[in-house]
């Protein structure tokens, strides 16, 4: 898309390819949710947008990409790939930077659909971002945060190496919960030589407004 190149990036690793997703593919995502994302009765976010009715869980994935695309500026934005394994949507993986060309920071969060989890899916994607973040952007920290009682994240978490980072006391649906925090530095991240990165050039003051 030539006036908005974002939509021409994208990442693709051994079995994975993650790129903003087209509108067949955000209905796809939106099927994916309301096939159900967790067990019930655990909550891994903080705004439980996954705690309504299928069709309602379904249209709110959906409205919510629009939301981030319109509200994209350099200083401010989320990159919300969805996660294609073999051209099939099974989840999102987001990358997000405030300030970044001050910053040099990012953060990142995902959810997977539940017939997709237990494959390594979620490992592969996170650190493609890295990837994209350290080696594509340029970035010299990235951060996210998992509920102490969100084991399957916080194992990716450590697996790809950050370090804890402190923890926070959240209120999740009326009950008070931690929320550990987790860094990682460019020094800490080992490039991967199995991920692609594509159509970065176009963009890339999209990412960063210092970019010339």
């Amino acid at each position: 898309m030539r006036n908005l190149p974002i939509f021409d990036l994208s990442v693709h690793t051994p079995r994975l390819e993650l790129r903003l997703p087209s509108l067949a593919q955000l209905d796809e995502l939106g099927d994916r949710a309301a096939e159900g994302i967790h067990e019930e009765g655990f909550m891994p976010f903080l705004f439980p947008w996954s705690d309504v009715p299928p069709a309602e869980r379904a249209r709110a994935t959906v409205q919510y990409q629009f939301r981030m695309w319109g509200a994209w500026t350099p200083e401010s934005w989320a990159a919300e790939f969805v996660v294609l394994l073999d051209g099939q949507a099974v989840g999102i993986q987001s990358v997000s930077g405030k300030d970044f060309g001050v910053t040099r920071e990012v953060g990142t969060g995902s959810w997977i659909g539940r017939r997709f989890q237990g494959q390594g899916i979620g490992t592969e994607m996170r650190r493609a971002v890295l990837h994209f973040a350290f080696e594509g952007l340029g970035a010299e920290w990235a951060v996210t945060s998992a509920f102490e009682d969100n084991l399957a994240s916080l194992g990716v978490t450590r697996k790809l190496g950050y370090l804890e980072d402190g923890v926070e006391i959240d209120n999740r649906q009326g009950k008070q919960v931690t929320r550990r925090r987790f860094r990682m530095s460019r020094a800490d991240f080992t490039p991967a030589t199995d991920i692609e990165i594509r159509g970065l050039d176009t963009c890339r003051p999209l990412f960063d407004p210092t970019t010339t």
